[in-house]
């Protein structure tokens, strides 16, 4: 119904600064990434909303001020590679990978990797799963930021995380365009030892 329906927009147009990020200098990403996606009810299963970014991506300038964001908030951080989890991740994290001049990890599904690798089986919000990495992706001691493009109750983000632990990888911190707030993922990954970062949070 059209009840319904303006519930429904009115509730994916609440999103605000995150903490951690800057109100002044975060906002206009911020308000970009809020603009430019989108809300799609009862995907991939009923009852999820599904916070789609392809509409970021087909808007160059919009992508290009995202990157240029998470360059400039790490830009003094000791990073020494960037992970990816599959596949959201691979966009973001690449462009800043690519910004910063830093190497880049795929964490991928079961079965996606070529080469021997460590995993961590995982529960998301719809199922479960299995993230895996190479075992010579990451060296002992070598500082990772892991990428993702939206935190919901964190688990992905974990997962990746004992992956790179697994290796002797340190993790420094986890960082994702977008934060849907009351799910308790950035309190699940703060348990987890995982510093967290984002641009626009969604109530």
């Amino acid at each position: 119904t059209f009840r319904k329906r303006k519930q429904l927009l009115t509730t994916m147009a609440e999103w605000f600064v995150p903490e951690g990020a800057d109100e002044q200098k975060h906002r206009d990403v911020a308000e970009t990434i809020a603009t430019v996606t989108r809300a799609v009810a009862d995907f991939p299963k009923p009852g999820i909303m599904f916070r789609d970014i392809s509409t970021l991506l087909l808007q160059p300038a919009a992508f290009a001020k995202v990157t240029d964001a998470f360059a400039e908030h790490y830009k003094d951080h000791h990073i020494d590679c960037i992970a990816g989890c599959e596949s959201r991740g691979f966009l973001f994290g690449a462009a800043l990978a690519y910004k910063m001049g830093k190497p880049f990890i795929m964490l991928r599904k079961k079965g996606k990797l070529p080469a021997p690798t460590v995993f961590v089986d995982y529960g998301l919000e719809y199922g479960k799963d299995q993230l895996h990495v190479h075992k010579d992706a990451v060296q002992e001691g070598q500082r990772v930021l892991i990428f993702d493009d939206l935190l919901a109750t964190g688990g992905t983000i974990i997962a990746a995380a004992q992956c790179i632990r697994m290796l002797n990888g340190v993790v420094m911190g986890a960082a994702c365009p977008i934060e849907l707030d009351g799910l308790g993922g950035r309190a699940n990954l703060s348990k987890n030892n995982i510093d967290f970062f984002s641009l626009v949070a969604f109530r």
